[in-house]
C-alpha cells in the first residue's frame, strides 16, 4: 500500500518523487484489447513505419493513464483525484523508459477540502517533456 501523504507535508514548489515506466509492446497490444483502440501504428512496426514513424507508439490515453497512476500513487490511499488532465505534444516508443514527474503549484482550502494543485508531465529519456498536464488533488489532514 502506498504512503499517505498528508496536506500538512506539501508545500508550493516541492517536487514530486518521478514513477518510471517500462512499457512494452506486449502492454500496447494488452491496452488495445482493454480500451479498444486497435489503430495499427500502436502494434503493428510495418504499418507504422509505412505512416511516416519509426515505429510503434504508446497509446495516449496510456499515456494519460500512467499519469493517472502517478497522482494516485503520490496522494495515497485517502487521498481523492479530483481533476486529471494532458495533453501529448510527443510520441513515446515502447522499450524506452519514460519518467512521470510533477511538482505542487498551489496549496489551498475550498468547501472544507484541503487541496493541492500539480503541474505533472512525462518525460522521455532524452528529458523532452511529450505529455504535459496538470492535476487537483484532496488530501487528507492529520
Amino acid at each position: 500500500m502506498a504512503e499517505q501523504v498528508y496536506w500538512e507535508d506539501i508545500t508550493e514548489g516541492m517536487e514530486m518523487p518521478p514513477l518510471v515506466k517500462h512499457p512494452t509492446t506486449q502492454q500496447l497490444v494488452k491496452y488495445a484489447g482493454a480500451s479498444g483502440d486497435y489503430y495499427q501504428i500502436h502494434y503493428d512496426k510495418d504499418f507504422a513505419q509505412g505512416n511516416g514513424l519509426d515505429g510503434v507508439i504508446l497509446h495516449g490515453a496510456l499515456k494519460n493513464a500512467f499519469l493517472g497512476q502517478f497522482m494516485t500513487d503520490w496522494m495515497g490511499p485517502l487521498g481523492t483525484l479530483k481533476k486529471l488532465s494532458c495533453q501529448y505534444r510527443g510520441m513515446d516508443s515502447p522499450d524506452r523508459p519514460i519518467s512521470a514527474k510533477g511538482t505542487v503549484t498551489r496549496k489551498y482550502q475550498e468547501q472544507g477540502q484541503n487541496m493541492v494543485d500539480c503541474d505533472i508531465w512525462l518525460e522521455n529519456s532524452e528529458g523532452q517533456k511529450t505529455t504535459p498536464g496538470s492535476a487537483t488533488v484532496a488530501l487528507p489532514s492529520r
